[in-house]
C-alpha cells in the first residue's frame, strides 16, 4: 500500500477493475461525466426545492433571526471535511467512497462496519423518500381539488421509475438530474431576486448574519439542522470510475458542491427572513410549514405557489435518483470483495452499470417501504424516522472518515502537493464537529426524527447493530477468510493500481 503514498492517482490510460482482480474483459463502471455532472448529480441528494420549502424554515424556528448565519458556519465546516476528504480520494484510488476510506485508514474490520452502517443509513434515507414523494404527490393532488388518493399508490409509481432509471447508464439519471436541478435552482433564485428587490417586507437588514440574533436561538439545534440539509456532496468519490479524469473532477465537485448549495441555502434563507422582516421568528413559530409558500405568493405571484408545490415533488423525485445511485454502488463495491453475494458485483455489458446491485437495492426499498402501506400508516412519522436516522447515519460516516484521513496520512507521511492543514488539522477539526453533531442528535433525537423525547431512541439501535455486523463479518473473514478480508476496502483497485504503475515504470527502462 505504501507505493500509492506519493501517487495522485491513476493516470489517463489506467482503467479501473469493477470485479475480480485479473478479470480485465469483464464489464466494469464506466462514464464521462465531469465537475458540473457530478456536482448535480450529488447535490440532487440534498433536494435543495424541498429543503428550501420543508427544511429552512424549521431552521427559522430554531434559529431565529440569526438562522443565516448558521448556513454560513456550516459552510465553513463543510468545506473543512472536503478538506481531508479531497486528499484521500487523490491519494487512495478507490471507488468505495467512505468504505475504501476508512479501510484505509482505520482498517478493515471498522471499513466494514463502516460500510453496512453506510448501507442501512442510505436505504432509511431512499425509503423514507419513497414514502415523502406519495404524501407530496397525494397533497398536491388534493390542493388542486383533485380526488383524495393514498399516498402509497404514488409511492410505488416513483419507485417504478426510480429503479427502472437505476439500471442504466449513470449518464442518463445524471441528465435527468441535471434538469431536475436546473429547474429547482430557477425557482428558487426567482424568489430570492424578487425578495432583494422589493427590498423585503421593513428593508433589507444585516440581522440575519449577527452572532448575537444566532445566539437568542437554540445554536445546537439550528447547526445540526443546517448539517443535515447539505447531505449529498459526501459521495463524489463514489463515482470516481463513471467520471472524466477523477482526481481533477472529484475535488473540483466536492468543493463546487458544497461552496453552491451553502451559497444557495444561506441567500434563500436570508431572503425567506427578510421576506417577513422582524416578524421571521413569530411566523416560522405559527406555521413553518406555509412560510414559503406564503412568501412567494407575495414576492412572486400567487401561481407560483402552486409552481412552488409540484417543484418540491420534482425535487424529492430527484433526491430518490441520486440515494438509489449512491447506495447501488455501496452494495457493488461490497459485492467485488464478497462481503455480499458476488452476483451483486456484476457490471451490465451494454450499459456500463451496476445492474443487478440495483435491482436488489429496489428490492429491499420495497420491502422496507411494504410494512407501512400493508398497516395503512400515514407516512409522516415513517419519513421523519427514517430519512432523521439515515441522516444521523451518514454524518457519523463524515466524523469516521475525517478520523481515517488522520489516521492514513499519519501512517504514510504528508506527500508533495499537500500540507499539514489539509491531511491533519483540517480533518481533525471536522472530526471533532461531527462527533460533537452525532452525539448533539442522539441527545435530542425527537427533534431529529419527531415524537417525545426519548420516545424513538430505539432507532439507533439499527445503525449500531448494522455497524457491529460488519465489524464482526471482518473478524470472520480475517480468521476463517483471510484473502477475502486482504482484499476489503477495494483492494482490488490498488492492487491493479500497483499493477499499473510497475508497467510504466518497466516501459521506461
Amino acid at each position: 500500500m505504501t507505493d500509492t503514498t506519493n501517487s495522485t492517482g491513476a493516470s489517463p490510460a489506467f482503467t479501473p477493475l469493477n470485479d475480480d482482480v485479473g478479470a480485465s474483459e469483464k464489464p466494469r463502471l464506466a462514464g464521462r461525466m465531469g465537475p458540473v455532472a457530478l456536482i448535480l448529480t450529488v447535490l440532487a441528494f440534498s433536494a435543495p426545492m424541498a429543503v428550501v420549502q420543508g427544511f429552512i424554515p424549521f431552521t427559522i424556528l430554531f434559529g431565529g433571526p440569526g438562522a443565516t448565519l448558521a448556513f454560513c458556519l456550516t459552510t465553513l465546516v463543510l468545506l473543512l471535511f472536503s478538506v481531508g476528504y479531497v486528499a484521500m480520494a487523490k491519494h487512495v484510488p478507490k471507488p468505495g467512497d467512505f468504505y475504501a476510506f476508512i479501510s484505509s485508514g482505520l482498517g478493515n474490520v471498522v471499513g466494514l462496519g463502516a460500510a453496512f452502517l453506510a448501507v442501512v443509513a442510505y436505504l432509511a434515507l431512499l425509503g423514507g423518500t419513497y414514502i415523502f414523494l406519495g404524501i407530496n404527490v397525494s397533497s398536491f393532488i388534493s390542493s388542486l381539488g383533485g380526488a383524495e388518493s393514498s399516498w402509497w399508490i404514488w409511492t410505488i409509481i416513483g419507485w417504478a421509475a426510480v429503479s427502472t432509471l437505476g439500471y442504466f447508464h449513470i449518464e442518463l439519471s445524471a441528465k435527468i438530474l441535471s434538469v431536475a436541478m436546473m429547474i429547482e435552482i430557477a425557482i428558487v433564485m426567482v424568489f430570492n431576486v424578487a425578495v432583494l428587490y422589493a427590498g423585503g417586507s421593513e428593508g433589507l437588514s444585516s440581522t440575519p448574519f449577527s452572532p448575537s440574533s444566532l445566539a437568542a436561538g437554540d445554536m445546537g439545534v439550528t447547526m445540526l439542522y443546517t448539517i443535515l440539509v447539505f447531505l449529498g456532496f459526501e459521495a463524489t468519490a463514489l463515482f470516481r470510475d463513471e467520471v472524466r479524469d477523477p482526481n481533477r473532477t472529484i475535488p473540483r465537485a466536492t468543493y463546487g458542491a458544497v461552496i453552491f448549495v451553502g451559497v444557495l441555502y444561506t441567500l434563500s434563507c436570508y431572503t425567506l427572513t427578510e421576506a417577513f422582516g422582524s416578524q421571521a421568528w413569530e411566523v416560522a413559530k405559527a406555521n413553518p410549514t406555509s412560510m414559503f409558500t406564503v412568501a412567494i405568493g407575495k414576492f412572486v405571484s400567487p401561481v407560483a405557489q402552486q409552481i412552488a408545490y409540484c417543484s418540491v415533488i420534482l425535487s424529492v423525485f430527484a433526491a430518490l435518483i441520486s440515494v438509489h445511485n449512491v447506495l447501488s454502488r455501496y452494495v457493488l463495491n461490497l459485492a467485488v470483495d464478497k462481503a455480499l453475494p458476488s452476483y451483486l458485483a456484476k457490471v451490465h455489458q451494454r450499459h456500463s452499470s451496476p445492474h443487478t446491485a440495483s435491482n436488489a437495492v429496489a428490492m429491499v426499498a420495497a420491502l422496507f417501504v411494504a410494512p407501512f402501506i400493508l398497516m395503512k400508516a400515514g407516512g409522516s412519522t415513517e419519513y421523519a424516522i427514517a430519512t432523521g436516522i439515515g441522516g444521523v447515519g451518514v454524518i457519523a460516516l463524515m466524523a469516521m472518515v475525517s478520523c481515517a484521513v488522520v489516521a492514513w496520512f499519519g501512517r504514510n507521511g504528508v506527500p508533495a502537493g499537500e500540507n499539514l492543514f489539509k491531511v491533519f488539522i483540517a480533518p481533525a477539526a471536522a472530526a471533532l464537529i461531527m462527533f460533537v453533531t452525532v452525539i448533539f442528535a442522539v441527545a435530542h433525537l425527537d427533534l431529529v426524527v419527531g415524537g417525545a423525547p426519548g420516545e424513538n431512541l430505539w432507532v439507533i439501535w439499527f445503525l449500531i447493530v448494522a455497524f457491529v455486523s460488519g465489524c464482526m463479518l471482518a473478524v470472520y473473514f480475517r480468521v476463517a477468510k483471510p484473502e477475502v478480508y486482504s482484499g476489503l476496502g477495494r483492494a482490488d483497485r490498488v492492487f491493479e493500481f500497483l499493477a499499473h504503475k510497475r508497467e510504466q515504470a518497466a516501459s521506461k527502462q
